[in-house]
């Protein structure tokens, strides 16, 4: 039987690959013979997802997607692209009374504007291929649900549905896709060096009626669905994976 799951002869755009889901989606990828661009601000963190990729046609670009000039330049040196997953983000928890005009400009050039330049300038510079995909790695905050502290993060990822449902009309005819996928709390790391405690994470757990959260692995099975040929008939849409969260 023919492997609908199969990236093989793709080329495929990471963003915020060093670290977590992205290094994950990367690897994924690279096992499903994609030829794999990977891009980052760390260099050495993106050289360690680097090395672990399989094949022998994959690339690394060191940018900051969020300097016009680097993005530009990103653009302009990258292969037609048969794939772009915008992965690259920051949490940042504050309420809103305490936030500053600074965090808000942060949150949403590193996690929304960042990611509209980027697939404005692709399709301005024709770097697309017909029937490529396009995956947004938002998130159930801001989308389905809210949290104390989220309003920033929330409402940077819930833009990014609004653009993706409007942008999969505007690339339609093309056959080109345009989805998110949205997960739920993942273990990427985020609260290593917070005061948070593992008793406090224990208890956050029991919310989840799967009883664990996400791992990278989760998310990116989910984007490579998205990614394939087996999903050629899905755009437009919002993938919830959050363990039964939101059920609640």
């Amino acid at each position: 039987m023919e492997n609908p799951f199969t990236l093989y002869g793709k080329t495929i755009l990471i963003t915020g690959a060093s670290s977590g889901i992205g290094r994950e989606i990367a690897i994924i990828c690279s096992q499903m013979q994609a030829n794999v661009i990977i891009t980052a601000r760390n260099k050495k963190r993106l050289q360690e997802t680097f090395d672990l990729l399989e094949g022998d046609n994959n690339s690394q670009v060191i940018a900051d997607i969020t300097d016009l000039d680097q993005l530009n330049q990103l653009v302009e040196d990258i292969p037609k692209l048969d794939g772009i997953v915008s992965n690259a983000g920051i949490v940042k928890s504050l309420i809103t009374q305490v936030s500053e005009a600074d965090d808000v400009d942060e949150v949403f050039r590193i996690n929304t504007f960042a990611p509209i330049y980027l697939i404005q300038l692709i399709l301005k510079n024709k770097k697309l291929n017909k029937k490529a995909s396009i995956v947004f790695v938002s998130s159930i905050s801001g989308v389905y649900c809210g949290a104390i502290g989220g309003s920033l993060y929330g409402s940077s990822k819930a833009a990014l549905n609004g653009f993706s449902k409007a942008l999969a009309l505007e690339v339609a005819s093309r056959g080109i896709r345009v989805n998110t996928v949205n997960p739920g709390m993942v273990e990427t790391g985020i609260f290593d060096n917070t005061s948070i405690s593992q008793e406090q994470l224990d208890e956050d757990i029991m919310n989840y009626p799967l009883k664990r959260y996400g791992k990278p692995k989760d998310i990116a099975y989910a984007v490579l669905y998205l990614l394939s040929d087996a999903a050629e008939w899905v755009t437009g849409t919002s993938l919830l994976i959050d363990g039964g969260f939101t059920l609640k």
